[in-house]
């Protein structure tokens, strides 16, 4: 089963902007979270590009000192969007892996994992467009960086279980390249038409070895 503890053990190498201030208080957090939904709105009828501080804070009736308590800049409402997709995406790739007890079921289960990241990405266009806009900003790709490492740990604890014998300074290598390599899939059949998109995952699948473990030596 995944490790949650090991799939967190990676050191940030910068630090990531979080909102300025998390509410505890209900109307604090009311206020937040109509924030990140008229965000969210604007995002999805414009792109990550075009939003705009000012129209936030005009479709959300704040003012831009109430605006900046929370969030200081767009790339922290961004961070908090993308921050929450991938819990939802860790919950996926966990329960995934943990029906993984040889290669067949490691195989089907990296092949559920890139059905669903896919399936998600098409029904969330917010993180799909904040998932594009990554290379253009260092926070996004320090906690993309961070969400690439996490799946790959879990996965790594599955590799270890499946494969006992081999290194795990390889088995953490190959656990790196399969995340990313299936990371890739998915952002390029995300960025193809519904039906392309749908057979590029099938190819990718096509193209996972049975397995896996053979691509690392005793």
């Amino acid at each position: 089963m995944a490790n949650e503890a090991a799939a967190g053990s990676r050191v940030r190498t910068g630090a990531i902007r979080q909102p300025r201030r998390i509410p505890r208080q209900q109307r604090g957090r009311e206020r937040f979270e109509k924030i990140l939904a008229v965000a969210t709105q604007l995002i999805e009828a414009k792109g990550s590009d075009a939003l705009k501080m000012s129209e936030i804070v005009e479709k959300a009736d704040l003012s831009f000192g109430a605006l900046y308590q929370y969030f200081p800049d767009r790339s922290s409402i961004f961070a908090t969007l993308a921050e929450r997709f991938n819990e939802e995406g860790r919950a996926c790739v966990v329960a995934a892996l943990a029906e993984a007890t040889d290669a067949a079921t490691l195989r089907a289960a990296l092949c559920r994992i890139a059905d669903e990241y896919h399936a998600f990405f098409r029904s969330e266009p917010v993180m799909r467009d904040i998932w594009f806009a990554t290379q253009a900003d260092r926070l996004l790709q320090e906690i993309d960086a961070d969400d690439m490492e996490f799946h790959a740990q879990a996965l790594l604890s599955v590799l270890e279980q499946v494969y006992p014998d081999r290194p795990k300074p390889s088995l953490l290598a190959l656990a790196r390249l399969v995340m990313q390599l299936l990371a890739a899939a998915v952002r390029y059949a995300a960025a193809l038409s519904e039906d392309e998109g749908r057979a590029a995952i099938a190819l990718y699948k096509k193209m996972l070895p049975a397995d896996i473990g053979e691509l690392v030596a005793e």
